[in-house]
């Protein structure tokens, strides 16, 4: 499992962002430090962060959070400072939003490209429409190779045709209703991301009334970057052998309103 290390100038923000993001954690939660403030009042300290950094070295990576830009400068001589070898990415992303998605990716397994891809694009989810989010790339010792780009939920939409079905099993596709009265906000969209995990496949969602998607399932900030509310229709699918599966315990949280019915 991937960790985190948590960078703030301020402690009590760094301990209320934590918070948040494990609102949003169902079953087990990655390994997260924290290292925030200075002397005992506001600041970041590098031997902190190397500390926090070496705290988790058992672990299969780390990423770094952090607030303000010398946050960013204290975490990368943090680095040389660190005794630990496990690879470490310092996230260009938002500090809260970065958290909260990045922590729900790992719950569910991600790769620290994935994790630190998922904090990067953090900022699609409350994008105006009709803008692209701007972020940076996740910055460590080296450059990530072959990293995937930061999800968003802009693909080709409920017109694109089909892709090509998977020659271990067949595609299945399922439209539901929202029936919840806030639609897919962020702890249905964690919800979702716990329930997409697992599976042989990774499903997709559609939103076929606004025309926003494919957004993976496995995303929380893609999912949330659909902007679907109560009615609209979304269309899951999935292809390879657990096809089936995955959809129908998709469609049956959204069928139930994610419990806040």
């Amino acid at each position: 499992m991937i960790g985190f290390v948590v960078v703030s100038h301020s402690e009590p923000l760094a301990v209320a962002a934590v918070d948040l993001a494990m609102q949003m954690i169902h079953g087990d939660a990655p390994p997260v430090r924290v290292a925030a403030g200075a002397d005992g009042g506001f600041g970041t300290d590098a031997v902190a962060i190397a500390a926090a950094i070496d705290e988790l070295a058992e672990i299969d990576g780390v990423l770094i959070l952090t607030d303000l830009g010398s946050a960013v400068l204290s975490s990368e001589l943090a680095l040389e400072l660190r005794e630990s070898t496990q690879p470490v990415r310092i996230s260009g992303g938002p500090f809260v939003e970065g958290a909260t998605a990045g922590i729900v990716r790992a719950a569910t397994g991600g790769t620290l490209d994935e994790v630190a891809a998922e904090a990067a694009g953090a900022l699609a989810a409350k994008q105006p429409h009709g803008e692209e989010p701007r972020g940076e790339e996740p910055r460590g010792e080296e450059p990530p190779r072959g990293e995937a780009p930061a999800p968003d939920a802009s693909g080709a939409g409920a017109g694109a045709p089909a892709p090509e079905a998977s020659p271990t099993g067949d595609v299945v596709e399922r439209d539901v209703t929202v029936v919840n009265p806030v639609g897919l906000h962020s702890r249905p969209a964690s919800v979702v991301v716990k329930a997409a995990s697992g599976w042989g496949t990774v499903p997709t969602v559609t939103d076929l009334t606004n025309g926003k998607g494919p957004a993976p399932a496995n995303s929380m900030i893609a999912l949330l970057a659909l902007g679907a509310t109560k009615d609209h229709v979304l269309r899951l699918r999935a292809e390879g052998p657990d096809a089936a599966a995955a959809v129908d315990a998709l469609a049956a949280l959204i069928e139930d309103g994610f419990g806040e019915n």
